[in-house]
């Protein structure tokens, strides 16, 4: 965990002194007063890394494995017909260790290409960035699917050469997408067993002439009993790990 808090930091840190590299030669010729203009380019750098660093742990996360689990794993808790256990505060934790499980390797290859190189002093903001993001492009693009990539090429009036490669302004909402649709496909899969119990309950409180006991009630421990000796956290977390191998 120390490793991703460095890289990011590090990454937050080129992003910001690209920032403040960039900001007054571009706004110079812009502002009409001299004695303003230094006001106004500290405004607008302080402005350009407070949103930096508000948007920083967002965007890291939407490139990551992070949608995809939590999805997967609210989907499973609502299964089971617990609404609060475990807490959402746990199931965001689970979901970021998996996150970090599965992306330890994309991690270590950001900041050997991109992070180290520049804290050195031997690669420059600009290619160290593009070498940093590069392993998350790889990612992504082995993730993405290709009708999300042709829906938002499309909707920006572009077409994708064959063998081109993907802007990662389609790229990233592309691969969101594509996550969040794969985490419904095996939220789908999930319910089912649990739609079978509540659905062999609901018939036997029919039959049984109880119309007023709700089938929710009666369904919950015996759903709980399902899960908890099938194994259902280790063996789903398993098999989302397993899918990014």
């Amino acid at each position: 965990m120390r490793a991703i808090v460095i890289c990011a930091a590090a990454l937050i840190a080129m992003l910001a002194s690209a920032a403040h590299a960039q900001g007054p030669a571009d706004l110079a010729g812009m502002l009409p007063d001299a004695a303003e203009k230094t006001l106004t380019q500290r405004f607008i750098q302080l402005f350009l890394l407070v949103t930096v660093l508000s948007m920083a742990p967002g965007v890291a996360m939407m490139a990551t494995s992070l949608p995809f689990m939590l999805i997967v794993l609210s989907i499973m808790r609502q299964g089971v017909g617990l609404q609060q256990a475990p807490p959402n505060m746990l199931l965001v934790s689970l979901a970021m260790f998996l996150t970090y499980f599965v992306m330890e390797p994309v991690f270590k290859e950001a900041w050997a290409a991109g992070v180290a190189p520049y804290v050195d002093g031997r690669l420059g903001e600009d290619a160290a960035i593009a070498a940093a993001i590069a392993p998350f492009k790889a990612f992504m693009s082995a993730r993405v699917s290709p009708v999300a990539v042709e829906t938002l090429m499309s909707a920006r009036g572009e077409a994708l050469m064959s063998g081109a490669e993907t802007p990662l302004a389609v790229l990233a909402p592309a691969f969101v997408l594509s996550e969040i649709q794969r985490a419904f496909e095996i939220g789908f899969v999930i319910l089912l067993p649990f739609l079978v119990i509540d659905l062999l309950v609901a018939s036997i409180l029919t039959a049984m002439g109880m119309m007023m006991v709700p089938p929710a009630i009666v369904s919950a421990p015996f759903k709980i009993a399902f899960f908890v000796l099938t194994n259902g956290w280790i063996a789903i977390s398993g098999a989302l790990v397993r899918g990014y191998g």
